[in-house]
């Protein structure tokens, strides 16, 4: 889990107790971009990785994977030569 996940599900509970100030509604907003990019670059390397499976792309396969490890550890991922 992610910094923003966890105030995400904060923020996410203080909601169901009351309204969020303006502020939180800014931070909730933030958090849910995050995620929201974490998602779509998730699914990029998962069709990546598939795709390098279906053409029996090894090298190809090899790095999407370290891309993908990367992604899960830090959160964020680098892309070398665009495919």
């Amino acid at each position: 889990m992610f910094p923003y996940h966890a105030r995400m599900a904060e923020l996410w509970s203080v909601a169901k107790k009351r309204l969020l100030n303006e502020d939180e509604l800014t931070e909730m907003n933030q958090c849910l971009e995050l995620n929201a990019k974490h998602c779509w670059q998730l699914a990029r390397l998962q069709n990546e990785s598939l795709l390098a499976s279906m053409t029996d792309d090894t090298q190809w396969q090899h790095e999407t994977c370290a891309r993908l490890e990367e992604l899960q550890i830090t959160g964020k991922v680098t892309y070398g030569d665009a495919r």
